[in-house]
């Protein structure tokens, strides 16, 4: 059983076949199949890529060819660089040179724009040369790069992505990967790719209550139980949050929770998402330029879910559960006025200064159901919460603010293992954040004097988050 295909997704798969590699590229025709060989150049020059290459087609090429296209690569310190071994058959892709100790060994935003680069056809094959340390974020980075939502109707039809991996840290290189880490790369790959549809969609096709179906099937997918609260039940029960971002839309807003809790855990794991499946501003409308890419902004939650289905298929071990906080910031007569003042679901009572800050309100309100209500030992929430963090960060890294040092470094090596690359650019020390008091109640929802300092916000931000609960995350 597959991770969900939403309406409209291509129906093309990308599997990662265990085996030797010989014997696997034997059996692709090259009349029908596109090849690449993508690595860094001293792997491409590693003594046995060539020989392993012309097994192409028993035979289509030679391993002189290979070696004569590899020797013509000349990658540069931040571009890579590419050679045809025949025709646009078959090609050789060097990554950059340069890499620094933030990023992943495996380059992944390199390999992801090589593939994307070279030759295409119906059946393509990819084969990775890498070591083990470049092993999971290079498998990624090619999912990455077959995104299943487009509606362009000149796009060229894919039937299927074969990557293969030739390791030089084997002592038989051509062994490529085992049946386990060959399941563990077609989870993963189908997650990310689940997720990349979810963001890719516009909101009048993923709104919030296709959000919901979607959750409902990655829980029969996952076999785990889900609980969704939606429209008026979430003012009934306190999420004065979700349900004060959300109330103005069509499609109600809904707080999913998924939850695998298998026998023997002894470790209780939220992972919190923010699902505002479009954001207009609300009445503090974004200017013309600014709306235009909203519907990415479920991108945290689209993330949570993926990395869910991913975790609970691979056999995790402990108690995690998924919390989606979904809502679209709509304008209506309804929708949250500047002054309003929301109790949120920790009791707190929070002064709209700007209906536009609207994440950190529905993450407040996941943040605490998953304290309170479920007894998470770590809380982990992720989201498109502010362009400061391009500022901060970059394009290429995410933002990490936490209170647990040893959880700071765990997720950065976890980044950089799998190519989500994250880093921490400021400490998260209360004693840096001003209080976010209105003159009548406890919160505001945003600091005016900080709005255009990155660091500052983000730093704002976390303060406002940890005033909700008292956990490790």
């Amino acid at each position: 059983m597959s991770v969900p295909l939403l309406p409209g997704d291509a129906p093309h798969q990308v599997e990662y076949p265990a085996g030797i590699i010989p014997d696997l590229l034997k059996g692709f025709s090259p009349a029908s199949t596109t090849f690449l060989v993508v690595g860094d150049l001293a792997s491409l020059q590693f003594k046995g890529v060539a020989d392993c290459v012309s097994a192409i087609g028993d035979g289509y090429v030679t391993a002189d060819m290979v070696r004569n296209a590899v020797g013509q690569l000349s990658p540069g310190e931040f571009y890579g660089d590419a050679c045809s071994v025949l025709l646009k058959t078959v090609t050789v892709a060097a990554l950059p040179t340069l890499s620094s100790r933030h990023n992943s060994a495996a380059l992944p935003h390199a390999v992801k724009l090589a593939v994307e680069k070279a030759p295409r056809s119906a059946r393509r094959v990819i084969l990775v040369v890498c070591n083990e340390d470049a092993l999971y974020a290079s498998g990624c980075a090619v999912a990455r790069a077959f995104p299943r939502y487009n509606q362009k109707s000149n796009v060229s039809s894919i039937d299927k992505i074969d990557v293969l991996f030739y390791r030089t840290d084997l002592a038989d290189p051509c062994e490529g990967v085992s049946e386990k880490e060959s399941f563990a790369f077609s989870v993963t790959g189908q997650s990310i790719r689940m997720t990349q549809s979810i963001v890719d969609r516009p909101c009048n096709l993923m709104h919030t209550d296709a959000f919901v179906e979607l959750a409902q099937q990655v829980a029969t997918y996952t076999g785990c139980q889900i609980k969704v609260i939606r429209g008026e039940e979430l003012e009934q029960q306190g999420f004065g949050g979700i349900y004060g971002v959300g109330k103005a839309a069509d499609h109600p807003p809904a707080l999913v929770v998924l939850s695998h809790c298998p026998a023997g855990a002894s470790t209780t794991v939220a992972w919190v998402g923010k699902g505002i499946v479009y954001d207009t501003g609300g009445l503090s409308l974004k200017p013309k330029g600014f709306m235009a890419g909203m519907k990415r902004d479920c991108g945290g939650a689209a993330g949570i879910l993926g990395a869910f289905a991913s975790a609970v298929k691979m056999g995790y071990k402990d108690n995690l559960h998924c919390l989606l906080c979904l809502a679209e910031n709509a304008v209506s007569p309804v929708a949250t006025r500047p002054d309003d003042v929301h109790v949120m679901y920790s009791g707190k009572s929070v002064e709209i200064n700007n209906p536009d800050a609207e994440g950190r309100l529905v993450l407040a309100d996941g943040v605490h159901y998953a304290s309170k209500n479920l007894k998470a030992d770590l809380v982990l929430d992720m989201a498109t919460l502010t362009g400061a963090q391009g500022i901060a960060t970059g394009r290429y890294h995410g933002a990490l603010l936490t209170n647990n040092e040893d959880w700071q470094d765990a997720t950065q090596c976890a980044g950089r293992a799998s190519g989500d690359l994250v880093v921490s650019p400021v400490q998260s020390n209360p004693a840096q954040s001003s209080p976010l008091c209105a003159v009548y109640i406890p919160l505001t929802n945003v600091t005016l004097h900080s709005l255009c300092v990155a660091i500052s916000l983000s730093i704002g931000e976390a303060h406002f988050l940890n005033q909700r609960y008292n956990c490790q995350g």
